[in-house]
């Protein structure tokens, strides 16, 4: 006699088969982009950058390993991958861009990021021979803090990247001071994370090629009024102004005061890119006793402060003790650097004073793979 389930072994069954249903359908379902790999360095020094996006229509991707500001166009293949080779490139750390559609995207394969004060990119390394002065080698290391301080000259808290020298924690020793100051759209952040300063600091101080020293990277960018449109010239020089008191009345004492610092001019150093360097040059014409080491990377003054220049530093432009107060005044740019006819014009400006400078032209333009290598030049030349 055939036997039949009863009822409650039935219905067992079939809420079991119903949650192994519901499970299924809740798991994700395998796509290309559950293997894919972005950015993908290949043997020959190209790069493969891609991105799975089936419904985009287009896909684009810039950075600073290209030559002009034109992005390059990623191809879709029938699976919805979108790829590009690059290169081959030199080895050096670079970044770059995606544009989905007209929208800025992130690698999502990538998470090694740079941020700025309103945007993200990614970075990608090729090391090589060409990048040993700024990788992370088996040197002893210093340490790059995050220091929050409260700026009365903004009325709000602030942030600062600090270097350290190895050894600092356990020491007593009083070191020298380098003020490193970032360019247009970044923040503090900047010269640490793209720009490897801490690596640079490190393997230059290890290899004997410069002295310990503390670095302080500031947030070089002010809080923007409302506005539509790129800053005009009584915004450009408010904003310069807020920095250079910033500056003197809140970071450096903050500096003085937190950590083991010589405060003679002797033992202070500043530089800067970009809109960086135009701020080293403001202090440096504005405060000349404070700085005997200044460097301009990519830089010089823009526009109407290039005009009103000669009028607003008189004083000192003119002044013939300039010179002496100055160990090294070390300028560098990229010949094919957007911002060359400013720099051309302020050391023009320079030459009709007199005032002594060293210049260094390199090729490139306005990237940080200049920035870096105008680090490594510059740092060990200090407080010799």
């Amino acid at each position: 006699m055939k036997t039949l389930p009863n009822a409650r072994h039935c219905a067992l069954t079939l809420c079991a088969m119903l949650v192994s249903m519901g499970a299924m359908a809740q798991m994700p379902q395998k796509t290309p982009n559950d293997t894919l790999k972005s950015p993908k360095v290949l043997d020959d020094k190209r790069v493969m950058i891609q991105i799975y996006a089936p419904k985009a229509s287009e896909v684009t991707v810039g950075g600073d390993f290209l030559s002009s500001p034109k992005p390059l166009s990623l191809t879709k293949n029938d699976q919805g991958v979108w790829s590009v080779l690059i290169g081959p490139l030199k080895p050096d750390y670079y970044s770059y861009t995606l544009m989905v559609d007209g929208v800025r995207t992130m690698d999502p394969k990538n998470p090694v990021i740079k941020q700025g004060i309103s945007s993200l990119e990614n970075m990608m390394a090729l090391t090589g021979p060409e990048t040993a002065f700024e990788d992370n080698k088996a040197v002893p290391h210093g340490e790059v803090r995050e220091v929050w301080y409260s700026s009365n000259t903004l009325g709000m808290m602030r942030r600062m990247h600090v270097y350290t020298p190895p050894g600092y924690e356990k020491g007593t020793t009083k070191y020298p001071v380098f003020y490193l100051l970032h360019g247009g759209g970044d923040d503090d952040s900047g010269w640490n994370t793209i720009g490897r300063s801490g690596f640079i600091l490190d393997n230059l101080i290890a290899a004997g090629k410069a002295k310990p020293m503390i670095v302080v990277m500031p947030n070089g960018s002010m809080p923007l009024p409302p506005q539509t449109g790129m800053p005009d010239a009584n915004t450009m020089n408010r904003m310069r102004d807020l920095f250079s008191s910033e500056l003197l009345k809140d970071v450096m004492p903050t500096v003085e005061k937190s950590y083991r610092t010589l405060t003679t001019p002797e033992s202070r150093a500043i530089a800067g890119l970009s809109m960086g360097g135009f701020q080293t040059l403001d202090l440096t014409l504005t405060r000349p006793e404070l700085f005997n080491y200044v460097g301009v990377f990519s830089s010089g003054f823009f526009g109407a402060t290039a005009d009103e220049a000669d009028t607003k530093y008189a004083k000192v432009l003119n002044d013939p003790s300039f010179n002496k107060g100055k160990k090294l005044f070390w300028v560098a740019i990229g010949k094919d650097d957007f911002v060359m006819d400013a720099n051309k014009k302020t050391l023009a400006m320079l030459d009709k004073h007199n005032i002594k400078y060293q210049y260094k032209e390199t090729s490139g333009g306005h990237t940080w793979v200049n920035w870096r290598q105008y680090l490594n030049e510059y740092t060990p030349m200090l407080f010799k």
